[in-house]
């Protein structure tokens, strides 16, 4: 598996920064105008977050290296959620991130990114490697290269994210662009899966 080196501690994921923005972005909160229980109650939420999360996001990041002429991708899921679509879907007892997780559950992850989620370039669908998987706590990360992307021909880069939308009508997949010295964000549900970032 290709290595991304010490930008892999730059993705880290801050849920609470995260959730903080879903909730504002989606509810529309104005922090000045919440009564001081209104803070009480989005902190008492905020905190729930990770230790049994109320809320269905994933993170992906989407950043261009130049050196490599790809796109490097890396998608955060939470585990129990991943494990219980491979269930649904596949019928496949994956128990993910245990010593009893069987070898097929990367190859079951793989077929399922294939068939949820897409890259584009230049408006046209690239093919992508599944470079592989590891276990952050409660958090699975997918590795993901789109290779043979010249910088002087790259215009735009766009994303269609389906995961987990399948099973939870309430998903929300996120996802920060950064290419370029561009970078956009996007908030992905069910009924608008697909963000682009115009360069």
């Amino acid at each position: 598996m290709k290595s991304y080196g010490p930008n892999l501690k730059s993705y880290g994921l801050n849920l609470k920064r995260y959730g903080l923005n879903l909730i504002k972005n989606t509810m529309k909160i104005k922090y000045s105008k919440l009564p001081a229980v209104g803070f009480l109650i989005l902190a008492l939420l905020l905190t729930s977050f990770t230790a049994a999360h109320k809320f269905y996001v994933s993170v992906t990041n989407v950043e261009y290296s130049e050196s490599d002429e790809s796109l490097q991708i890396i998608s955060r899921i939470f585990i129990d959620d991943l494990d219980n679509l491979l269930k649904t879907r596949y019928d496949f007892d994956a128990r993910l991130a245990t010593e009893d997780e069987p070898e097929a559950a990367a190859g079951y992850i793989e077929r399922y990114f294939n068939s949820k989620f897409r890259v584009f370039v230049n408006g046209e669908e690239r093919a992508y490697t599944f470079l592989g998987k590891k276990y952050d706590k409660d958090l699975i990360l997918c590795f993901i290269e789109v290779t043979g992307v010249p910088r002087e021909d790259l215009e735009s880069v766009g994303l269609q994210n389906e995961i987990l939308t399948d099973l939870f009508s309430e998903q929300k997949n996120l996802v920060h662009f950064k290419v370029l010295g561009k970078k956009r964000s996007v908030v992905l549900i069910r009924e608008n899966n697909k963000g682009m970032l115009n360069l």
